[in-house]
């Protein structure tokens, strides 16, 4: 009884009984299948289910049922579960036609689906079930279920043990945290035992006591180190630019490094969907594109240097010099710097002290189970925070967006707008912003200011998301390469007459005031701050990569 239920609704007979073939088949095993030919029958179902205690994993229906749209029935679901996944069932002939595309864009926007799915053909439909897999694995994934999931056990939400949750997010390694004294940190410790926290149980079962980033880095294979070594194209950053640059270098043959600080993803891994990148019409979270973009490049034979820190930059007669922390050097032919940008530190110290408990800059992703039921607040008007609103309004009791701007299409896309808008529990202020709070140990207000009038106001809050501003990662960069009075890195026509007369020649498009070294997504001045420019520019790059080392 208490396996994750899967219910399909539908009012017509014999297409219900092709759903219901197609889902025994592959799901009876693991999962409860119930079809149903009413939208009443469904619902007294969901609340039973909810009400034992079982979880809801996935429900589909179809365009119509009992004479009304499928999803207003589909839209009644998040009374019974937060988590469980919502499709439409749409038939072969309505692919494509514009009044069915316009409802489906309509109901998302909504929060009424999550997507839709075409009807199963005749066995084997492997696209059927390879959308019936994409709706498992994101409802997993919400679930902190994921396939090689890792558990970390801390005895406080902060201080290292959240450090450790910022590691493996920045890696894109699914992960659960709970406490020690809770029922699942209990658990968890009668299988290893006594630790030193916080600790880690890997998915094969190993166990790591504190460890170091660089101990997390290498238990995963994903690190190298490159000292001494000579390649010809080293990446700085391995945020979407940077992969970008490493999947075409290597696939094009140059030998190629990445080395970042972190790890994979950047500042895109903070994102829960990314809806309008090309190729994913059921969107993809940003740790799954990154994830996906470092297991291409890593097949074409790109390697990748992790937790690793380059400090110094030079150009030298045989190439390109950079200097990491550790002491090392590596010598390139050319370099590209995807380097990223950060989300600004919001500069209040009742908030920066309580970091990790209560206050946080991104992740909303990896923190949404943990705000169930409570009053959060988001800072930020872009993309990562309107997609971080949207994740967060299906736990919490009430998301508060806060933006600086006048109003939200100031920098955010229309179609995340439509979809914050019509969002029943985000409040949205705007011409707003945070200059205070506090908490006993963990974040309990915040005093918000309207920026025209100067008026504050306190309001609860157990939960802030920061995703405010950029700053760019080049701080370590020398003075030769030139930088906008925002640290961004100057690139192609933009660049002074001086350094065209140094060069001796019309710098590349994205080849900085350095020769050979070229700059790509955040970092560089003029970039477009989307995930899919930064990929675009990231290889765009390696053409000119391929021109100066021909030189």
């Amino acid at each position: 009884m208490n396996a994750p239920l899967i219910l399909a609704v539908d009012d017509d007979p014999d297409l219900l009984a092709s759903v219901e073939r197609e889902l025994r088949s592959r799901y009876a095993a693991d999962y409860r299948i119930c079809p149903l030919s009413t939208p009443a029958e469904a619902l007294a179902v969901l609340e039973a289910s909810t009400t034992g205690g079982a979880d809801v994993a996935l429900v589909l229906a179809a365009e119509e049922l009992a004479g009304a749209p499928g999803t207003e029935f589909l839209g009644e679901v998040r009374r019974f579960s937060r988590d469980a996944q919502r499709a439409l069932l749409i038939s072969w002939e309505h692919l494509g036609e514009p009044v069915t595309g316009d409802a489906i864009f309509e109901a998302i926007p909504r929060g009424r689906i999550d997507h839709y799915v075409v009807r199963p053909a005749p066995p084997p439909d492997e696209q059927f079930h390879q959308a019936m897999s994409t709706f498992l694995l994101g409802w997993a994934e919400s679930r902190r279920r994921a396939p090689h999931t890792i558990d970390v056990v801390g005895e406080s939400w902060s201080g290292r043990a959240y450090e450790l949750r910022e590691v493996l997010g920045r890696c894109a390694m699914p992960h659960r945290f709970c406490l020690a004294e809770s029922r699942e940190g209990r658990a968890i410790l009668a299988d290893v035992g006594e630790r030193r926290f916080p600790l880690l149980v890997m998915p094969g079962g190993r166990v790591m006591e504190d460890p170091s980033d660089e101990d997390i880095a290498r238990s995963s294979g994903l690190t190298i180190d490159p000292s001494g070594e000579r390649f010809d194209l080293v990446v700085v950053g391995c945020g979407p630019a940077g992969l970008s640059a490493a999947v075409y270098g290597a696939s094009e043959g140059l030998r190629t490094v990445v080395i970042d600080s972190g790890s994979i993803g950047g500042q895109a891994t903070s994102s829960s969907s990314i809806r309008n990148y090309l190729g994913f019409p059921r969107g993809v979270t940003g740790a799954d594109l990154a994830r996906r973009a470092y297991q291409q490049a890593w097949v074409f034979g790109a390697r990748f240097a992790f937790m690793q820190q380059v400090t110094t930059l030079r150009r030298e007669d045989d190439g390109i010099v950079l200097g990491l922390h550790t002491g090392g050097l590596v010598v390139a032919g050319a370099v590209v710097l995807a380097t990223g940008a950060s989300y600004r530190r919001l500069g209040v110290p009742e908030l920066e002290a309580l970091h990790g408990a209560g206050v946080f800059y991104g992740a909303a992703a990896s923190e949404a189970s943990m705000v169930t039921g409570e009053e959060v607040v988001i800072v930020g008007g872009a993309n990562s925070a309107g997609q971080a609103a949207i994740h967060l309004a299906a736990y919490a009791k009430r998301v508060t967006l806060v933006v600086r701007a006048a109003t939200l299409e100031a920098a955010m896309s229309h179609y995340l707008v439509r979809q914050v808008e019509g969002t029943p529990t985000i409040e949205v202020r705007t011409g707003t912003e945070v200059v205070g709070g506090g908490g006993e140990g963990w974040l309990d207000h915040l005093v918000l200011r309207d920026r025209d009038t100067g008026e504050q106001d306190t309001v609860g809050a157990y939960a802030l998301f920061l995703m405010i501003g950029a700053q760019p990662h080049t701080g370590w960069l020398p003075d030769a390469v030139e930088r906008d009075d925002g640290g961004f890195v100057v690139t192609g026509s933009d660049l002074g007459d001086d350094v065209l007369r140094a060069l001796g020649r019309r710098p590349f498009a994205l080849e900085t005031s350095v020769p050979g070294v070229l700059a790509a997504g955040d970092v560089r001045r003029g970039s477009v701050k989307r995930v899919a420019s930064a990929v675009g520019e990231g290889s765009i790059a390696i053409q000119f990569v391929h021109r100066l080392l021909a030189v």
